[in-house]
């Protein structure tokens, strides 16, 4: 039996709840094959797509004057935290009922702390929320102190801090919940980024990236293995060239290599394998592979397997 924490990409889940809904009936399948075979599962996910359309929306409702107050960023993060746990928790409850597996499905609504100093505060970089005309841009920045970047052509955005995670503030119940036997759902979306202000937990306007989040609660629950599901099945190097070749194992060593190369996309493949070479040198052995292919992966007849 193993611990294994496992990393949901984008394509798991859906841009709207009755997309995502009906897709993550798929995405319990290989989840449940993994929890059938006697392991110990415990999920983390993104929240890009969904986090931006409450924004959006609340953003929207208050423009309109729909509602009294804007709603802070890291509560946006919360919403998505419970809106995709509940879709998770209902499929990945329902097939293993169907398996007759008798095991509780529990959602952590979770805090991870960043560091307020970490230099990510001071070059902002994720775009969020809305796209607006450079008048309009250069108006909420003034009154808000908001950063705005032009983006692709197709408007300005808001852009806030990626930081990286340092602990988990939830991790003393999510050890409690995986020793009794459950299967747990925690660091939605990286996580809800919050800073120590004294003693006090602050919320912030941040996204820290779910590889990154998944990497570091692997860590500190002490998980065997780390599982980054994507869309590919296995990482490559000269990708999308006449000489791509599809790598089964890296080490460290050659992953540094490989970064040095850019053989990896920055906003795409490389925090993946960044993210993997960060829990493979806490002596963890890290895979990044296709979600329908988990358990061949596990096994190594699938994926990319990256170790100290």
């Amino acid at each position: 039996m193993k611990k294994i924490v496992i990393a949901l990409g984008g394509n798991a889940l859906g841009d709207t709840a009755a997309e995502q809904l009906k897709l993550v009936e798929e995405t319990a399948k290989p989840i449940v094959d993994l929890i059938e075979d006697g392991n110990q599962v415990v999920i983390a996910h993104g929240n890009g797509p969904q986090v931006g359309m409450i924004n959006l929306g609340m953003n929207y409702a208050y423009e309109e004057g729909k509602v009294k107050g804007e709603m802070p960023f890291p509560e946006c993060g919360a919403m998505s935290q419970g809106y995709i746990g509940y879709h998770l928790q209902n499929a990945i409850g329902n097939e293993l009922k169907k398996r007759n597996i008798n095991k509780d499905v529990a959602c952590v609504v979770t805090q991870v702390v960043v560091d307020e100093n970490d230099e990510a505060f001071s070059k902002p970089t994720k775009p969020i929320g809305s796209f607006y005309d450079k008048e309009t841009a250069d108006k909420i920045a003034t009154e808000k102190g908001y950063t705005f970047v032009e983006d692709a052509g197709r408007g300005y955005r808001r852009v806030v801090a990626s930081p990286k995670p340092i602990d988990v503030e939830e991790k003393n119940i999510i050890n409690d919940l995986i020793d009794k036997g459950h299967v747990v759902i925690t660091v939605g979306g990286g996580g809800i980024p919050v800073i120590d202000k004294n003693g006090k937990l602050v919320g912030v306007p941040a996204v820290i990236d779910k590889d990154f989040a998944s990497a570091k609660l692997a860590e500190i629950i002490k998980a065997d293995s780390l599982f980054i599901l994507t869309a590919v099945e296995r990482v490559c190097i000269n990708y999308g060239k006449p000489d791509q070749k599809q790598l089964a194992t890296m080490t460290i060593d050659e992953c540094k290599k490989y970064i040095e190369e850019k053989q990896f996309a920055p906003g795409s493949m490389l925090p993946k394998v960044i993210a993997c070479m960060g829990f493979a040198e806490t002596g963890g052995e890290a895979i990044i592979a296709d979600l329908k292919n988990a358990k061949c992966a596990l096994r190594g007849e699938s994926g990319t397997k990256i170790t100290k």
